[in-house]
Protein backbone atom coordinates (compact mmCIF):
# COMPACT_ATOMS: atom_id res chain seq x y z
CA UNK A 1 0.00 0.00 0.00
CA UNK A 2 2.52 2.29 0.80
CA UNK A 3 5.86 3.51 -1.51
CA UNK A 4 8.74 3.12 -0.56
CA UNK A 5 9.51 6.39 -0.24
CA UNK A 6 6.78 6.48 2.20
CA UNK A 7 7.86 3.28 4.17
CA UNK A 8 11.51 5.57 4.50
CA UNK A 9 9.65 8.41 5.88
CA UNK A 10 7.76 6.69 8.24
CA UNK A 11 10.89 5.29 9.67
CA UNK A 12 12.45 8.46 10.01
CA UNK A 13 9.17 9.85 12.00
CA UNK A 14 9.16 6.34 14.18
CA UNK A 15 12.97 7.01 15.07
CA UNK A 16 12.22 10.67 16.22
CA UNK A 17 8.65 10.29 17.89
CA UNK A 18 9.67 10.38 21.40
CA UNK A 19 12.09 13.24 20.58
CA UNK A 20 9.49 15.35 18.79
CA UNK A 21 6.61 14.53 21.40
CA UNK A 22 8.18 16.42 24.37
CA UNK A 23 9.68 19.02 21.44
CA UNK A 24 8.08 22.64 21.69
CA UNK A 25 8.98 23.93 18.66
CA UNK A 26 9.44 28.37 18.84
CA UNK A 27 5.98 30.56 18.22
CA UNK A 28 6.62 32.54 14.85
CA UNK A 29 6.66 36.07 15.41
CA UNK A 30 3.86 38.16 14.09
CA UNK A 31 6.43 39.75 11.30
CA UNK A 32 7.11 35.64 10.25
CA UNK A 33 3.89 34.87 10.28
CA UNK A 34 3.29 37.99 7.97
CA UNK A 35 6.08 37.18 5.56
CA UNK A 36 4.84 33.57 5.59
CA UNK A 37 1.19 34.19 4.70
CA UNK A 38 2.11 36.37 1.81
CA UNK A 39 4.26 34.22 0.07
CA UNK A 40 2.35 30.88 0.78
CA UNK A 41 -1.08 31.35 1.64
CA UNK A 42 -3.67 30.50 -1.13
CA UNK A 43 -5.57 33.56 -0.77
CA UNK A 44 -2.38 36.20 -1.75
CA UNK A 45 -2.14 34.21 -5.12
CA UNK A 46 -3.64 37.88 -7.22
CA UNK A 47 -3.59 35.82 -10.62
CA UNK A 48 -6.61 33.49 -9.14
CA UNK A 49 -8.64 36.39 -8.27
CA UNK A 50 -10.96 38.99 -10.45
CA UNK A 51 -12.36 42.26 -9.82
CA UNK A 52 -16.34 42.85 -10.08
CA UNK A 53 -17.44 45.25 -12.02
CA UNK A 54 -20.79 45.11 -11.49
CA UNK A 55 -23.09 44.95 -8.26
CA UNK A 56 -22.50 46.38 -4.34
CA UNK A 57 -18.73 45.16 -4.51
CA UNK A 58 -18.19 46.94 -7.92
CA UNK A 59 -14.24 47.25 -8.01
CA UNK A 60 -13.29 44.68 -5.23
CA UNK A 61 -11.43 41.26 -5.70
CA UNK A 62 -12.95 38.21 -5.11
CA UNK A 63 -12.38 34.53 -6.31
CA UNK A 64 -12.41 33.85 -9.86
CA UNK A 65 -14.95 30.78 -9.54
CA UNK A 66 -16.86 32.85 -7.40
CA UNK A 67 -16.79 36.19 -9.34
CA UNK A 68 -18.30 33.98 -11.99
CA UNK A 69 -21.41 33.34 -10.49
CA UNK A 70 -21.96 36.68 -9.23
CA UNK A 71 -21.40 37.58 -12.66
CA UNK A 72 -23.86 35.18 -14.61
CA UNK A 73 -27.52 35.46 -15.81
CA UNK A 74 -30.15 34.45 -13.16
CA UNK A 75 -31.71 30.79 -13.39
CA UNK A 76 -34.79 32.11 -13.51
CA UNK A 77 -34.27 35.07 -16.57
CA UNK A 78 -36.94 35.01 -19.04
CA UNK A 79 -38.92 32.55 -17.26
CA UNK A 80 -43.03 33.99 -16.71
CA UNK A 81 -43.36 32.98 -12.63
CA UNK A 82 -46.48 34.22 -11.53
CA UNK A 83 -45.86 35.81 -8.22
CA UNK A 84 -49.25 37.16 -7.39
CA UNK A 85 -50.23 33.12 -6.37
CA UNK A 86 -47.75 31.75 -3.82
CA UNK A 87 -47.05 27.59 -3.56
CA UNK A 88 -46.20 28.83 0.31
CA UNK A 89 -46.90 31.33 2.43
CA UNK A 90 -44.84 31.78 5.51
CA UNK A 91 -43.77 34.70 8.11
CA UNK A 92 -40.14 33.51 7.80
CA UNK A 93 -38.85 31.76 5.29
CA UNK A 94 -35.30 30.41 5.87
CA UNK A 95 -32.95 29.30 3.06
CA UNK A 96 -30.74 26.07 4.48
CA UNK A 97 -31.31 23.25 6.52
CA UNK A 98 -27.78 23.30 8.20
CA UNK A 99 -26.91 24.31 11.60
CA UNK A 100 -27.54 28.05 11.43
CA UNK A 101 -31.06 27.66 9.37
CA UNK A 102 -31.97 24.62 12.37
CA UNK A 103 -31.08 27.27 15.07
CA UNK A 104 -33.09 30.03 13.31
CA UNK A 105 -35.87 27.85 12.61
CA UNK A 106 -35.93 26.86 16.33
CA UNK A 107 -36.00 30.33 17.71
CA UNK A 108 -38.16 31.68 15.21
CA UNK A 109 -40.64 29.25 16.20
CA UNK A 110 -40.31 30.50 19.72
CA UNK A 111 -41.70 33.76 18.95
CA UNK A 112 -44.74 32.07 17.54
CA UNK A 113 -44.53 33.04 13.94
CA UNK A 114 -44.98 30.85 11.00
CA UNK A 115 -41.57 29.17 9.78
CA UNK A 116 -40.47 27.04 7.23
CA UNK A 117 -37.32 25.52 5.91
CA UNK A 118 -36.36 24.86 2.33
CA UNK A 119 -33.06 22.92 1.75
CA UNK A 120 -31.58 21.56 -1.37
CA UNK A 121 -30.81 18.50 -0.35
CA UNK A 122 -32.24 16.91 2.88
CA UNK A 123 -32.31 18.61 6.66
CA UNK A 124 -28.55 17.89 8.02
CA UNK A 125 -26.75 18.13 4.84
CA UNK A 126 -24.68 20.90 5.40
CA UNK A 127 -21.19 21.56 6.58
CA UNK A 128 -21.94 21.10 10.04
CA UNK A 129 -22.94 17.63 10.37
CA UNK A 130 -19.23 16.96 9.07
CA UNK A 131 -17.55 19.71 11.71
CA UNK A 132 -15.67 17.17 14.06
CA UNK A 133 -13.14 19.41 16.18
CA UNK A 134 -15.39 20.82 18.68
CA UNK A 135 -17.59 24.15 19.97
CA UNK A 136 -15.71 27.18 21.92
CA UNK A 137 -17.02 28.36 24.64
CA UNK A 138 -15.17 30.68 27.77
CA UNK A 139 -17.26 28.98 30.55
CA UNK A 140 -14.42 27.69 32.69
CA UNK A 141 -12.93 29.69 35.95
CA UNK A 142 -9.95 30.74 34.12
CA UNK A 143 -10.91 32.10 31.10
CA UNK A 144 -13.87 34.86 30.09
CA UNK A 145 -15.40 35.87 27.27
CA UNK A 146 -12.79 39.21 26.86
CA UNK A 147 -10.15 36.29 26.76
CA UNK A 148 -11.99 34.59 23.85
CA UNK A 149 -12.73 37.69 21.51
CA UNK A 150 -8.88 38.67 22.15
CA UNK A 151 -8.13 35.44 20.65
CA UNK A 152 -10.47 35.71 18.18
CA UNK A 153 -10.07 39.51 17.06
CA UNK A 154 -6.13 38.67 17.01
CA UNK A 155 -6.33 35.35 14.91
CA UNK A 156 -8.98 36.47 12.49
CA UNK A 157 -5.86 39.23 12.05
CA UNK A 158 -7.69 42.16 13.56
CA UNK A 159 -10.65 42.67 10.73
CA UNK A 160 -13.63 40.98 12.68
CA UNK A 161 -16.26 43.23 13.10
CA UNK A 162 -16.29 44.19 17.06
CA UNK A 163 -19.72 44.06 17.32
CA UNK A 164 -20.07 41.16 15.95
CA UNK A 165 -17.19 39.06 17.65
CA UNK A 166 -18.95 40.61 20.57
CA UNK A 167 -21.65 39.10 20.11
CA UNK A 168 -20.03 35.48 19.43
CA UNK A 169 -17.91 35.81 22.42
CA UNK A 170 -20.23 36.66 24.92
CA UNK A 171 -23.31 34.69 24.02
CA UNK A 172 -21.22 31.32 23.74
CA UNK A 173 -21.22 30.17 27.70
CA UNK A 174 -25.20 30.24 26.77
CA UNK A 175 -25.13 28.69 23.67
CA UNK A 176 -23.28 25.84 24.79
CA UNK A 177 -25.98 26.17 27.85
CA UNK A 178 -28.81 25.25 25.47
CA UNK A 179 -27.22 22.58 23.10
CA UNK A 180 -26.86 20.80 26.44
CA UNK A 181 -30.16 21.27 27.46
CA UNK A 182 -31.95 20.23 24.01
CA UNK A 183 -29.48 16.67 24.65
CA UNK A 184 -26.46 17.60 23.12
CA UNK A 185 -23.87 14.82 24.49
CA UNK A 186 -21.30 16.72 25.21
CA UNK A 187 -17.67 14.75 26.38
CA UNK A 188 -18.09 15.29 30.37
CA UNK A 189 -15.74 14.14 33.57
CA UNK A 190 -17.89 11.71 35.75
CA UNK A 191 -18.66 14.32 37.68
CA UNK A 192 -20.62 15.57 35.04
CA UNK A 193 -18.06 18.79 34.10
CA UNK A 194 -17.52 19.44 30.66
CA UNK A 195 -14.05 18.29 28.97
CA UNK A 196 -12.41 21.34 26.94
CA UNK A 197 -9.18 21.27 24.97
CA UNK A 198 -7.34 23.56 23.38
CA UNK A 199 -6.99 24.63 19.63
CA UNK A 200 -5.22 26.30 17.43
CA UNK A 201 -5.01 30.11 18.42
CA UNK A 202 -6.34 29.57 21.81
CA UNK A 203 -4.94 30.74 25.30
CA UNK A 204 -7.16 29.08 27.24
CA UNK A 205 -8.75 25.36 26.70
CA UNK A 206 -12.43 26.02 25.85
CA UNK A 207 -13.16 23.92 23.08
CA UNK A 208 -16.35 22.10 24.22
CA UNK A 209 -17.09 18.32 21.94
CA UNK A 210 -18.37 15.15 21.58
CA UNK A 211 -15.68 12.61 20.34
CA UNK A 212 -14.35 13.59 17.00
CA UNK A 213 -18.45 13.89 15.98
CA UNK A 214 -19.26 17.39 17.41
CA UNK A 215 -21.06 18.37 14.44
CA UNK A 216 -22.75 15.52 13.65
CA UNK A 217 -23.99 15.57 17.30
CA UNK A 218 -25.07 19.14 17.31
CA UNK A 219 -27.16 18.67 13.99
CA UNK A 220 -28.74 15.44 15.13
CA UNK A 221 -29.68 17.29 17.92
CA UNK A 222 -31.07 20.67 16.28
CA UNK A 223 -32.89 18.28 13.32
CA UNK A 224 -34.82 16.46 15.97
CA UNK A 225 -35.66 19.68 17.67
CA UNK A 226 -37.13 21.16 13.92
CA UNK A 227 -39.22 18.07 13.26
CA UNK A 228 -40.18 17.28 16.74
CA UNK A 229 -41.86 20.81 16.58
CA UNK A 230 -43.09 20.41 13.47
CA UNK A 231 -41.66 23.28 11.83
CA UNK A 232 -42.78 22.35 8.07
CA UNK A 233 -39.21 21.49 6.16
CA UNK A 234 -39.27 21.91 2.14
CA UNK A 235 -36.25 18.83 1.52
CA UNK A 236 -34.25 18.65 -1.81
CA UNK A 237 -36.10 22.22 -2.98
CA UNK A 238 -33.45 25.26 -4.00
CA UNK A 239 -33.60 28.59 -3.62
CA UNK A 240 -32.95 30.41 -7.21
CA UNK A 241 -33.97 33.88 -6.49
CA UNK A 242 -34.96 36.04 -4.28
CA UNK A 243 -38.54 37.19 -4.35
CA UNK A 244 -38.24 41.19 -3.45
CA UNK A 245 -41.76 43.61 -3.02
CA UNK A 246 -41.90 46.94 -4.63
CA UNK A 247 -40.02 49.03 -2.10
CA UNK A 248 -36.89 47.16 -2.51
CA UNK A 249 -37.47 44.89 0.81
CA UNK A 250 -37.31 40.96 0.95
CA UNK A 251 -40.23 39.10 0.70
CA UNK A 252 -39.45 35.64 0.04
CA UNK A 253 -37.49 33.44 -2.79
CA UNK A 254 -38.43 30.96 -6.12
CA UNK A 255 -37.80 27.93 -5.33
CA UNK A 256 -36.80 25.38 -7.56
CA UNK A 257 -37.49 21.34 -7.55
CA UNK A 258 -33.98 19.39 -7.40
CA UNK A 259 -35.52 16.35 -8.97
CA UNK A 260 -38.53 17.84 -11.16
CA UNK A 261 -37.56 21.40 -11.87
CA UNK A 262 -40.89 22.80 -11.22
CA UNK A 263 -40.66 26.25 -10.49
CA UNK A 264 -42.57 27.06 -6.53
CA UNK A 265 -42.89 30.26 -5.29
CA UNK A 266 -42.18 31.22 -1.59
CA UNK A 267 -43.98 34.40 -0.24
CA UNK A 268 -42.48 35.25 3.51
CA UNK A 269 -42.53 38.30 5.56
CA UNK A 270 -39.04 37.76 6.30
CA UNK A 271 -36.04 35.98 5.02
CA UNK A 272 -32.85 33.79 6.60
CA UNK A 273 -29.99 32.60 4.26
CA UNK A 274 -28.57 30.03 6.03
CA UNK A 275 -26.82 28.40 2.89
CA UNK A 276 -23.20 27.85 4.30
CA UNK A 277 -20.14 27.67 2.22
CA UNK A 278 -18.40 26.94 -0.88
CA UNK A 279 -15.97 24.62 -0.33
CA UNK A 280 -17.51 22.79 -3.87
CA UNK A 281 -16.39 25.92 -5.70
CA UNK A 282 -13.08 24.08 -5.46
CA UNK A 283 -11.24 27.34 -5.70
CA UNK A 284 -7.55 27.18 -6.83
CA UNK A 285 -8.27 23.29 -7.69
CA UNK A 286 -8.00 22.59 -3.88
CA UNK A 287 -9.90 19.48 -2.50
CA UNK A 288 -12.44 20.54 -0.21
CA UNK A 289 -13.79 18.88 3.07
CA UNK A 290 -16.70 20.25 2.67
CA UNK A 291 -20.30 18.57 1.66
CA UNK A 292 -21.92 18.02 -1.27
CA UNK A 293 -24.36 21.21 -1.70
CA UNK A 294 -21.68 23.88 -0.81
CA UNK A 295 -21.77 26.11 -4.05
CA UNK A 296 -22.02 29.47 -2.34
CA UNK A 297 -25.74 30.15 -3.20
CA UNK A 298 -26.58 32.36 -0.86
CA UNK A 299 -23.83 34.93 -1.56
CA UNK A 300 -24.95 35.18 -5.09
CA UNK A 301 -28.42 35.21 -4.38
CA UNK A 302 -28.20 37.92 -1.55
CA UNK A 303 -25.76 39.82 -3.95
CA UNK A 304 -28.44 39.99 -7.01
CA UNK A 305 -30.70 41.37 -4.23
CA UNK A 306 -28.26 44.30 -3.43
CA UNK A 307 -26.94 42.84 -0.26
CA UNK A 308 -23.34 43.78 0.11
CA UNK A 309 -20.54 40.96 0.95
CA UNK A 310 -18.00 41.68 3.17
CA UNK A 311 -14.60 39.70 3.00
CA UNK A 312 -15.50 37.29 0.03
CA UNK A 313 -11.72 37.41 -0.68
CA UNK A 314 -10.50 35.41 1.82
CA UNK A 315 -10.93 31.69 1.98
CA UNK A 316 -9.55 29.26 5.50
CA UNK A 317 -7.83 26.24 3.82
CA UNK A 318 -7.77 23.55 6.86
CA UNK A 319 -4.34 22.67 7.27
CA UNK A 320 -5.02 18.77 7.66
CA UNK A 321 -6.53 17.55 5.02
CA UNK A 322 -6.60 13.84 3.86
CA UNK A 323 -3.62 13.75 1.39
CA UNK A 324 -3.70 9.77 1.23
CA UNK A 325 -5.35 7.16 0.54
CA UNK A 326 -6.51 8.55 -2.62
CA UNK A 327 -10.43 7.66 -2.22
CA UNK A 328 -10.27 9.99 1.09
CA UNK A 329 -8.15 12.86 -0.57
CA UNK A 330 -9.64 16.21 0.82
CA UNK A 331 -11.53 14.94 3.83
CA UNK A 332 -11.21 16.99 6.68
CA UNK A 333 -8.94 15.39 9.60
CA UNK A 334 -10.16 17.27 12.72
CA UNK A 335 -7.98 19.83 14.14
CA UNK A 336 -8.72 17.97 17.55
CA UNK A 337 -5.88 15.09 16.68
CA UNK A 338 -3.37 18.16 17.13
CA UNK A 339 -4.75 19.71 20.10
CA UNK A 340 -4.62 15.96 21.82
CA UNK A 341 -1.18 15.40 20.88
CA UNK A 342 -0.06 14.65 17.21
CA UNK A 343 2.43 16.84 15.37
CA UNK A 344 2.97 18.01 11.81
CA UNK A 345 6.64 16.42 10.82
CA UNK A 346 7.58 16.63 7.69
CA UNK A 347 9.74 13.46 5.63
CA UNK A 348 12.62 14.13 7.19
CA UNK A 349 11.18 13.21 10.52
CA UNK A 350 11.02 16.44 11.81
CA UNK A 351 8.59 19.13 13.40
CA UNK A 352 8.49 22.01 11.90
CA UNK A 353 5.86 23.96 13.57
CA UNK A 354 4.07 25.35 16.97
CA UNK A 355 0.91 23.03 16.78
CA UNK A 356 -1.43 25.41 18.26
CA UNK A 357 -0.07 28.19 15.35
CA UNK A 358 -3.52 29.53 13.64
CA UNK A 359 -5.07 27.93 10.73
CA UNK A 360 -3.79 30.00 8.55
CA UNK A 361 -0.36 29.98 9.40
CA UNK A 362 -0.14 26.07 9.92
CA UNK A 363 -1.61 26.03 6.30
CA UNK A 364 0.84 28.42 4.92
CA UNK A 365 3.50 26.33 6.59
CA UNK A 366 2.47 23.09 5.17
CA UNK A 367 2.64 24.74 1.55
CA UNK A 368 6.06 26.19 2.15
CA UNK A 369 7.38 22.70 3.57
CA UNK A 370 6.26 20.87 0.88
CA UNK A 371 7.07 23.45 -1.89
CA UNK A 372 10.47 25.53 -1.16
CA UNK A 373 11.72 23.17 1.17
CA UNK A 374 10.94 20.17 -0.32
CA UNK A 375 10.46 18.31 2.81
CA UNK A 376 6.83 16.96 1.34
CA UNK A 377 6.31 13.22 1.11
CA UNK A 378 4.76 12.01 -2.68
CA UNK A 379 1.74 10.29 -2.55
CA UNK A 380 0.71 9.97 -5.81
CA UNK A 381 -2.14 12.64 -6.15
CA UNK A 382 0.05 15.18 -4.69
CA UNK A 383 2.58 15.64 -1.97
CA UNK A 384 1.92 15.97 2.07
CA UNK A 385 3.68 15.74 5.01
CA UNK A 386 2.69 13.27 8.36
CA UNK A 387 0.50 14.01 11.20
CA UNK A 388 2.20 11.91 13.92
CA UNK A 389 -1.05 10.45 15.24
CA UNK A 390 0.91 7.37 17.36
CA UNK A 391 2.28 10.39 19.38
CA UNK A 392 -1.14 11.23 20.95
CA UNK A 393 -0.62 7.71 22.64
CA UNK A 394 2.61 8.41 23.75
CA UNK A 395 1.87 11.25 25.46
CA UNK A 396 -1.66 10.26 26.85
CA UNK A 397 -1.59 6.62 26.98
CA UNK A 398 -2.69 3.65 25.06
CA UNK A 399 -6.56 3.76 23.84
CA UNK A 400 -6.80 7.30 23.89
CA UNK A 401 -7.50 7.57 19.86
CA UNK A 402 -10.14 5.19 20.30
CA UNK A 403 -11.36 7.00 23.08
CA UNK A 404 -11.25 10.63 21.83
CA UNK A 405 -11.17 10.35 18.38
CA UNK A 406 -13.07 7.02 17.16
CA UNK A 407 -14.41 8.63 13.81
CA UNK A 408 -10.82 9.57 12.57
CA UNK A 409 -9.83 5.39 13.63
CA UNK A 410 -12.54 4.43 11.83
CA UNK A 411 -12.40 6.56 8.45
CA UNK A 412 -8.30 5.19 8.18
CA UNK A 413 -8.99 1.68 8.96
CA UNK A 414 -11.19 1.28 6.37
CA UNK A 415 -8.02 1.58 4.18
CA UNK A 416 -6.29 -0.67 6.25
CA UNK A 417 -4.36 2.71 8.23
CA UNK A 418 -4.41 2.22 12.30
CA UNK A 419 -3.53 5.67 12.92
CA UNK A 420 -2.80 4.57 16.71
CA UNK A 421 0.34 2.97 14.72
CA UNK A 422 1.19 4.71 11.52
CA UNK A 423 1.27 8.18 11.30
CA UNK A 424 -0.92 10.06 8.79
CA UNK A 425 -0.35 11.89 5.60
CA UNK A 426 -2.60 15.42 5.32
CA UNK A 427 -1.95 18.52 2.82
CA UNK A 428 -4.47 21.40 3.68
CA UNK A 429 -7.78 21.25 2.38
CA UNK A 430 -10.65 23.94 1.35
CA UNK A 431 -12.07 24.15 4.14
CA UNK A 432 -14.07 27.53 5.13
CA UNK A 433 -15.65 30.53 3.37
CA UNK A 434 -14.32 33.40 5.68
CA UNK A 435 -16.32 35.91 3.55
CA UNK A 436 -19.88 36.29 3.08
CA UNK A 437 -22.56 38.82 3.43
CA UNK A 438 -22.47 41.81 5.59
CA UNK A 439 -24.49 42.02 8.40
CA UNK A 440 -25.60 43.97 11.23
CA UNK A 441 -25.66 43.19 14.93
CA UNK A 442 -29.60 42.33 14.04
CA UNK A 443 -28.43 39.63 11.57
CA UNK A 444 -29.69 41.55 9.04
CA UNK A 445 -28.01 42.48 5.14
CA UNK A 446 -28.17 45.57 3.60
CA UNK A 447 -31.43 44.45 2.38
CA UNK A 448 -34.35 45.18 4.46
CA UNK A 449 -36.21 41.77 5.79
CA UNK A 450 -33.15 40.14 4.16
CA UNK A 451 -30.98 38.46 7.33
CA UNK A 452 -28.52 35.64 7.15
CA UNK A 453 -26.59 33.40 9.63
CA UNK A 454 -23.51 30.61 9.72
CA UNK A 455 -21.23 30.42 7.19
CA UNK A 456 -22.87 32.89 4.27
CA UNK A 457 -22.29 35.78 7.09
CA UNK A 458 -18.83 37.79 6.37
CA UNK A 459 -17.27 39.67 9.20
CA UNK A 460 -17.61 37.76 12.26
CA UNK A 461 -14.28 36.08 12.34
CA UNK A 462 -12.60 38.86 10.13
CA UNK A 463 -9.71 37.26 7.71
CA UNK A 464 -9.30 34.21 9.19
CA UNK A 465 -10.99 31.61 11.44
CA UNK A 466 -10.32 29.77 14.99
CA UNK A 467 -11.23 26.47 15.57
CA UNK A 468 -14.49 26.05 17.40
CA UNK A 469 -15.47 29.28 16.43
CA UNK A 470 -17.86 27.95 13.40
CA UNK A 471 -20.07 25.84 15.29
CA UNK A 472 -20.73 28.80 17.40
CA UNK A 473 -21.56 30.83 14.96
CA UNK A 474 -23.92 28.79 13.24
CA UNK A 475 -25.72 28.87 16.91
CA UNK A 476 -24.92 32.36 18.27
CA UNK A 477 -26.37 34.01 14.77
CA UNK A 478 -28.39 31.09 13.67
CA UNK A 479 -30.51 31.87 16.95
CA UNK A 480 -30.31 35.61 16.94
CA UNK A 481 -31.70 35.58 13.03
CA UNK A 482 -34.37 33.33 13.76
CA UNK A 483 -34.80 35.62 16.81
CA UNK A 484 -35.18 38.86 14.87
CA UNK A 485 -36.73 37.59 11.98
CA UNK A 486 -39.36 36.08 13.76
CA UNK A 487 -40.42 39.55 15.59
CA UNK A 488 -39.81 41.35 12.94
CA UNK A 489 -42.33 39.33 10.74
CA UNK A 490 -44.81 40.69 13.11
CA UNK A 491 -44.51 44.41 11.98
CA UNK A 492 -44.39 43.52 8.35
CA UNK A 493 -47.04 44.49 5.19
CA UNK A 494 -46.12 42.35 2.47
CA UNK A 495 -46.26 45.07 -0.66
CA UNK A 496 -46.81 43.66 -4.46
CA UNK A 497 -43.97 41.28 -4.70
CA UNK A 498 -41.51 41.88 -7.61
CA UNK A 499 -38.68 40.18 -9.61
CA UNK A 500 -37.50 43.52 -11.00
CA UNK A 501 -33.64 43.47 -9.35
CA UNK A 502 -33.35 40.19 -11.60
CA UNK A 503 -33.65 42.66 -14.65
CA UNK A 504 -32.27 45.61 -13.22
CA UNK A 505 -28.94 43.26 -12.56
CA UNK A 506 -28.78 41.85 -16.02
CA UNK A 507 -28.62 45.46 -17.77
CA UNK A 508 -25.69 45.83 -15.12
CA UNK A 509 -24.50 43.12 -17.00
CA UNK A 510 -25.27 44.43 -20.65
CA UNK A 511 -24.35 47.79 -19.46
CA UNK A 512 -20.68 46.46 -18.48
CA UNK A 513 -20.18 44.40 -21.70
CA UNK A 514 -20.40 40.88 -19.83
CA UNK A 515 -22.27 38.20 -21.51
CA UNK A 516 -22.87 34.91 -18.79
CA UNK A 517 -22.09 31.77 -20.35
CA UNK A 518 -23.24 30.29 -17.33
CA UNK A 519 -26.09 30.92 -14.89
CA UNK A 520 -26.61 31.01 -10.73
CA UNK A 521 -26.42 29.74 -8.24
CA UNK A 522 -24.83 27.13 -9.06
CA UNK A 523 -26.64 24.82 -6.60
CA UNK A 524 -24.53 21.66 -7.18
CA UNK A 525 -21.01 20.72 -8.07
CA UNK A 526 -20.26 18.97 -11.88
CA UNK A 527 -18.31 16.33 -11.33
CA UNK A 528 -18.98 14.57 -15.18
CA UNK A 529 -16.32 13.53 -17.40
CA UNK A 530 -17.08 15.09 -20.45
Amino acid sequence: MYTQEMIESMKKVAANREANAVLEPRRMTAEEKDTLLATYHPDYRQDEFRVLTVGPNKGEKVPTELCGLLQADSRVRDMKIDLEHPDYDTDVLIIGGGGAGASAAIEANNTGADVMVVTKLRMGDANTMMAEGGIQAADKPNDSPAIHYVDAFGGGHFAAKPELLYTLVTEAPEAIQWLNELGVEFDKAPDGTMITTHGGGTSRKRMHAAKDYSGMEIMRTLRDEVLNRGIPVVDFTAAVELILDENGKAAGAVLMNMETKEILVARAKTVIIATGGAGRLHYQGFPTSNHYGATADGLVLGYRAGAKLLYADTLQYHPTGAAYPEQIFGALVTEKVRSIGAKLINADGEAFMHPLETRDVSAASIIRECSDRNKGVHTGSGVGVWLDTPMIEVKNGEGTIEKRIPAMMRMFAKYDIDIRKEPILVYPTLHYQNGGLDINSDCMTGVENLYAAGEAVGGIHGRNRLMGNSLLDIIVFGRNAGRNAGNKSKDVTLSKLTLEHVDKFEKELADAGIKPEIVSPKLLPDYARK
